[in-house]
């Protein structure tokens, strides 16, 4: 087993993040416990430019093995191995800085708002530092995402499962939002793919390269700057998988159904992601998946398939889909074409999979992530399943056996 330590949840916002220079420098303190073995340092980064463009780091002072600048240019996890001489029992600092006098070499990621914080900043090579005014617009503060594993202890159990109460006011108003040949249905599975469609048909998938504005995770803004193509500041509106996820579920919660948002992972720490919503069939006893951005569902035999079973199919998934009318829509965009070819059918950005042990977005919105699929996932909040902290998933704090993933709804409160 073995046990992270971080001091933020990965609640990133990346334009609102660090730059680093040979005068700007940061310095990140974690507290941890005595160790007889090597350590496991991660940090969510992204270089300028490739080439000869190195990242500096230092533990506890002793400097350690440059990082290099590959072909990637986003964020994303950097993963180091430090010595267990280097650490110590108590409070260990991290240092970073790269080689540029200007802010053209490393960008680090840093969760805004965290206070107190166990970060600091210096401009000055590090003769003063402070933990106020950071950010590459010296406007905010918080903690950098810098987390470091140790071999001895054990993660956190995964929290249970929050749900949203169909009765919340925000759900009343979203239930309203939703046509009432939808709301007013029968039969589940119909009802489901209903509304799968007329939400996959209500905005055209914009990512964090064809928008500025992340939505916050808000059914009936998602809705609303979607159809605009505006948010935030009169920005271009970012409304991608994850929204159509969320606008999803949040629907379903509020007609009485019980639904669940999950997050989909091909390789790790790539942008082989996808993010997709989950609904609890009693006549089953499972959950099925739904993707609400193309409007499809997956079936054998007549029956709609679950996660686990989907990621058990291993001749391509195409002879599984039942696409619904929204699927028409979202085809005629060619960068949606390129996702549903390279990744879905394929079975890509299924390989790993995740939840968000929470739905109650419209009484809790300060517990949503404010950028999730912006940078690569790092949201601690996520839980994975038990395999994958072995396989590339080390960064995050919560693992879990099968049945945390496939046991029912209990105890949630629908109308």
């Amino acid at each position: 087993m073995s046990r992270l330590y971080h001091n933020e949840s990965g609640r990133v916002i990346p334009s609102l993040c660090e730059e680093l220079t040979r005068f700007r420098r940061v310095r990140v303190i974690l507290n941890l416990p005595a160790t007889g073995s090597d350590a496991t340092l991660y940090l969510l980064a992204r270089p300028h430019r490739v080439g000869d463009n190195p990242l500096h780091w230092s533990v506890n002072g002793i400097g350690q093995e440059t990082i290099r600048a590959g072909e990637d240019l986003h964020y994303r996890w950097y993963e180091r191995t430090v010595k267990s001489g280097d650490l110590r029992d108590g409070d260990n600092t991290v240092e970073l800085w790269a080689d540029d006098a200007a802010m053209t070499g490393w960008s680090l990621a840093l969760e805004a708002g965290a206070a107190p914080s166990n970060s600091a900043l210096t401009d000055d090579g590090g003769t003063t530092w402070r933990s106020h005014r950071m950010g590459y617009l010296n406007a905010i503060s918080g903690n950098y995402c810098v987390r470091v594993r140790l071999e001895e202890g054990r993660d956190d159990p995964p929290p249970d499962m929050v749900w949203e109460s169909a009765g919340h006011p925000r759900a009343l108003s979203m239930r309203e939002r939703i046509p009432r040949r939808i709301a007013n249905g029968s039969e589940l599975l119909t009802r489901v793919r209903a509304l799968s469609a007329w939400i996959s048909t209500s905005w055209e998938h914009s990512g964090s390269r064809r928008g500025t504005a992340y939505a916050p995770w808000d059914a009936e803004t998602i809705l609303a700057w979607g159809e605009n193509r505006q948010g935030h500041n009169g920005e271009s509106s970012i409304t991608m998988c994850v929204h159509y996820a969320v606008t999803f579920a949040s629907a379903c919660q509020a007609l009485g159904i019980p639904a669940r948002c999950s997050a989909l992972m091909g390789t790790p720490n790539s942008y082989e992601g996808h993010f997709v919503a989950e609904v609890w069939f009693d006549d089953y006893r499972k959950w099925v998946m739904v993707d609400p951005n193309i409007d499809a569902i997956l079936f054998r035999g007549g029956v709609p398939l679950s996660i686990p079973e989907i990621q058990g199919l291993d001749d391509g998934l195409g002879p599984y889909i039942e696409w619904g009318s929204g699927s028409k829509y979202q085809r005629t965009f060619s960068h949606m074409r390129n996702f549903i070819r390279n990744s879905l059918l394929r079975g890509v950005c299924f390989r790993h999979r995740s939840i968000w042990p929470r739905t109650d977005f419209f009484s809790h919105p300060e517990l949503t992530p404010p950028g999730h699929g912006s940078v690569s996932y790092c949201e601690t909040d996520l839980v994975w399943s038990e395999p994958d902290r072995e396989s590339g998933f080390g960064m995050f704090k919560y693992f879990a056996p099968a049945a945390y993933f496939t046991a029912p709804p209990g105890g949630a409160a629908y109308a």
